[in-house]
């Protein structure tokens, strides 16, 4: 990879063994044995700067990768001058080639694989050819992290897709054990729900085979603090069959904050027997005033309730009933809280 020229810390690639850190607080010659190194991909996305910030709070030295080198603006307007110049480096990988991915994983002690591109074009965006790419970039990054990562171990960001779309009807309560159905994705084309589920099977599957130890955390609908948000915008393709959600007791929302908080409560809580799955979600869009609010928010004005919906009282409304549950996610956050061990 070629060198760039860029404000401090110095955007460069890695090669070799031995990892540089230039225009930072760190010491050229880095040792991750010393110091936990943890590589957050795709950190010029929403999720992946919040992740970021959140791993510098708790003292984590964090590598992060960018796809081209004209996203490291992006990557410092999203982490602010102050968190940027924490970061022990910012490469430019190719997120579908092996060594590419192995030069930016040595040396740490985990890998985060927030996403395997951004995808700016809101719901249109996302075209079954990224189905392919999603499915092939999440082999490639359990494939690096055994050749190259200190210790083997990544947390890997999925989606609540991954587990809700199983046919038009949900039967029971949907949680860590569901899978959604690859057929009827297809069917409804529902790309980006089909790209999360494949990719997501993938990386258990390689995973086992190479003996990375792996958590996935499945996100709802990622929220902003505040609306309107741009960065936000790549979450809509997530909305794609958003009525259906809503009548199912499905369409739930996550606050992008809390999501990156539960990514590295579950990183740490692997030292206690973390493990599996983790839906992650704050709550579940229930009444119609909800949905209204949330397609305001979204700029998205009858996409969830339609153009001719019957605007009806809170007297009248019925509550959806939830379909979904998190139970798991909370149970292990109240074990890291209490330092327990813990079987899930």
């Amino acid at each position: 990879m070629e060198e760039i020229e860029v404000p401090k810390p110095i955007l460069m690639p890695i090669s070799g063994k031995e990892q540089k850190c230039v225009g930072n607080i760190f010491s050229c010659s880095f040792n991750a044995r010393e110091k936990k190194l943890i590589c957050v991909t795709s950190g010029n996305s929403y999720l992946g700067s919040f992740i970021v910030k959140e791993l510098l709070a708790h003292g984590y030295l964090v590598r992060v990768t960018i796809q081209h080198p004209a996203e490291f603006e992006d990557v410092k307007d999203l982490l602010g001058v102050e968190d940027l110049n924490l970061l022990e480096s910012v490469v430019v990988t190719k997120m579908e080639k092996l060594q590419s991915l192995c030069d930016a994983f040595r040396g740490c002690h985990a890998v985060f694989h927030t996403s395997s591109f951004i995808d700016p074009h809101g719901i249109s965006g996302y075209s079954e050819q990224k189905v392919f790419l999603e499915t092939e970039v999440a082999r490639t990054v359990m494939e690096a992290c055994a050749k190259a990562a200190y210790i083997k171990r990544c947390v890997f960001t999925s989606s609540l897709l991954a587990s809700i779309w199983r046919n038009e009807n949900i039967d029971g309560i949907i949680d860590d054990s569901c899978w959604s159905s690859e057929e009827f994705c297809r069917e409804k084309k529902l790309w980006l729900a089909l790209g999360k589920t494949k990719a997501e099977k993938v990386a258990w599957m390689k995973a086992k085979e190479l003996k990375v130890n792996l958590v996935t955390v499945c996100p709802g609908l990622l929220m902003a603090p505040t609306f309107p948000n741009p960065h936000i915008q790549t979450s809509i393709p997530y909305l794609k069959g958003g009525q259906m959600m809503l009548q199912q007791g499905c369409l739930a929302i996550a606050e992008v904050e809390k999501v990156a908080k539960a990514h590295v409560s579950v990183y740490e809580g692997m030292k206690y027997g973390a493990s599996g799955r983790y839906l992650c979600f704050d709550g579940v869009v229930r009444r119609q005033q909800e949905a209204i609010e949330l397609e305001k928010g979204l700029k998205m004005t009858g996409f969830l309730l339609g153009e001719r919906h019957v605007v009806l009282s809170e007297e009248d409304e019925e509550e959806i009933p939830i379909k979904i549950r998190n139970s798991k996610l909370a149970a292990l956050l109240n074990k890291i809280n209490q330092r327990l061990p813990c079987k899930t």
